[in-house]
């Protein structure tokens, strides 16, 4: 099979690209968390150093235990020899759509990376169509009725996957949502693989985050790691929480198998970084709370913008991700030779230098005018930038992100506007 470069990682290059040429770009496309490292996290890395021998496939003890302490933290109670460690949540996943087997489930939008990794691995997903105010779980009656449906034609539907808080929406399941998919899921005899890697960025601390694991612990995976929290996303750490009964060990022993054959074991200095990060100490969570806060503010402002200029945009409540609907400009840019989200987001990248990804990436029909929006490299292209942004009462006042935001501003206004009016190139 064919396969190309993830969706996100190519608008990064693109950007790159343009910053090259020496052309404005307003990077609103890759979803890296833009921050910069915690010093203490510098020094466990550093004191890791001597870690340069292979380790267990699953990871060192230490982190494992530390993982186990984050989720029953969380209310999940955890042993930590089910717990499983790798270079990212991503291989992670792949590892466990190898193990698990089958086709599986998808919210309509959902991640890049979860329909690609299905076909890679030899299965067919199956895309449920989902509010986009819903959070990254399938709906769970379209649920029922498409694995029922496929089933009925032969396909063998093993797992369904979901992810609380959501990228590309930026929205969190409601507590009802998530019960009644687990319900779902029971009758169906599907494994629920819930990516969590969101979790403790929710803007409202009030906003509670349900897991499946909560009311399906007997069939539910839970994943995390450290790339968007503490925003270490090229330290390549993420480790899985497996059922503590016979699936859970079943997975557990094909999932070691395949990483065993692929990565080995975790990076020996990250482990040591994770185990750290898991235990959360005081500098760490509040690292995180000020993380949070600036999503949150800087997410909000980007919202209200799209607001502004007609879209129809649901609240942003986690991490840094909008998923704005342009279909009311539909005629509009329909005078500029554009019909579908790949033509609108090829349009914004070559006219505008903005880079976003279109609703198709996520799962969606290419006639949706939906995009992912990203607002996270907003913050500054310098880690001084980043510490202010981290730093301020408002960091949208900071002059570098109010440019982006009227930036932003200047080019919704030229796209709404007539044909012969447009002027913000």
């Amino acid at each position: 099979m064919s396969v190309t470069v993830s969706a996100t990682l190519a608008v990064n290059e693109a950007m790159a690209e343009k910053r090259r040429r020496g052309l404005p770009v307003l990077p609103m496309g890759f979803g890296e968390a833009g921050l910069p490292v915690h010093p203490a996290l510098r020094d466990a890395l550093s004191a890791g150093g001597d870690r340069n021998a292979y380790g267990p496939v699953a990871g060192i003890e230490e982190l494992r235990v530390a993982a186990a302490g984050y989720w029953r933290r969380r209310g999940l109670r955890t042993d930590p020899d089910l717990v499983v460690a790798g270079p990212g949540s991503k291989p992670l996943l792949y590892g466990l759509l190898l193990a698990i087997g089958g086709d599986v489930a998808l919210a309509s939008p959902s991640w890049v990376s979860y329909a690609a990794q299905a076909r890679l691995a030899g299965h067919r997903p199956i895309m449920v169509p989902t509010p986009p105010a819903q959070g990254g779980v399938p709906e769970p009656d379209l649920l029922k009725a498409a694995v029922t449906e496929a089933r009925g034609r032969g396909r063998d539907v093993r797992a369904v996957v979901v992810t609380t808080p959501d990228n590309p929406t930026g929205t969190v399941a409601s507590r009802e949502t998530v019960r009644r998919l687990t319900e779902v899921a029971r009758d169906l005899d599907l494994v629920i693989v819930s990516d969590e890697i969101y979790r403790d960025l929710v803007h409202d601390p009030a906003t509670a985050v349900h897991s499946p694991a909560e009311f399906a612990p007997e069939r539910t995976v839970v994943s995390t790691g450290l790339s968007k929290n503490l925003a270490l996303g090229g330290w390549r750490l993420g480790v899985t929480r497996l059922p503590d009964n016979d699936l859970g060990g079943r997975l557990r022993a094909e999932l070691l198998g395949v990483a065993s054959e692929i990565w080995s074991s975790p990076t020996g200095p990250v482990q040591q970084v994770a185990a750290y990060a898991f235990g959360e100490p005081a500098e760490i969570a509040d690292h995180i709370a000020r993380s949070r806060r600036l999503h949150g503010i800087v997410a909000r402002a980007v919202a209200d913008r799209f607001a502004a200029a007609g879209a129809m945009v649901a609240a942003p409540q986690a991490a840094f991700y909008l998923y704005p609907d342009f279909d009311a400009w539909r005629e509009r840019l329909l005078e500029r030779g554009v019909t579908t989200g790949p033509e609108l987001a090829r349009f914004l990248l070559d006219t505008y230098g903005m880079g976003v990804l279109p609703a198709a990436e996520f799962g969606e029909s290419g006639d949706a005018l939906r995009l992912r929006v990203a607002t996270s490299l907003l913050y500054g292209d310098t880690q001084a930038r980043r510490y202010s942004a981290l730093a301020a009462d408002d960091p949208t006042a900071l002059p570098w992100i109010r440019a982006h935001l009227d930036r932003l501003s200047e080019v919704l206004e030229d796209v709404t506007a007539p044909l012969g009016a447009m002027t913000a190139r």
